[in-house]
């Protein structure tokens, strides 16, 4: 099973978790979760407005062996006009637009988007319970 909590947070509220909105998935091949503002398609969606997050901007996707995988899927645009982080433990790691990267089995970390014309972002928390 994988848990995600997902934030939408400005400079104003900083801290806040008002709007918190979760969702989750069992680990079998091609389950999958995606994040962004396409509400039809995305299990955890953002503000309209906020273009710097694409229609489908995340996708978490559970491979055959039950790890699952985060993609960073390109958009429309040929530059994004965000940032992609992956926090686990004490490891920090940027996304490449277009990139993916696995997640740990029984483990827990944070994917935070980035604006990067104002102080606003999309945090994502994950957990993979096995």
């Amino acid at each position: 099973m994988l848990e995600l909590t997902m934030a939408a947070v400005t400079a104003a509220d900083a801290g806040a978790t008002a709007g918190m909105q979760m969702a989750d998935a069992p680990s079998e091949p091609d389950a999958v979760l995606r994040v962004g503002r396409d509400k039809s398609v995305c299990r955890l969606s953002t503000p309209d407005d906020w273009l710097f997050v694409s229609r489908v901007h995340l996708e978490f996707r559970c491979g055959a062996d039950g790890t699952w995988r985060l993609s960073w899927l390109r958009g429309s645009q040929a530059d994004p006009s965000s940032e992609v982080r992956l926090t686990i433990g004490e490891h920090r790691q940027a996304l490449p637009y277009g990139g993916t990267v696995p997640l740990p089995r029984s483990g827990s970390g944070e994917v935070v988007v980035q604006d990067r014309a104002e102080p606003r972002s999309v945090n994502v928390g994950f957990y993979h319970e096995v």
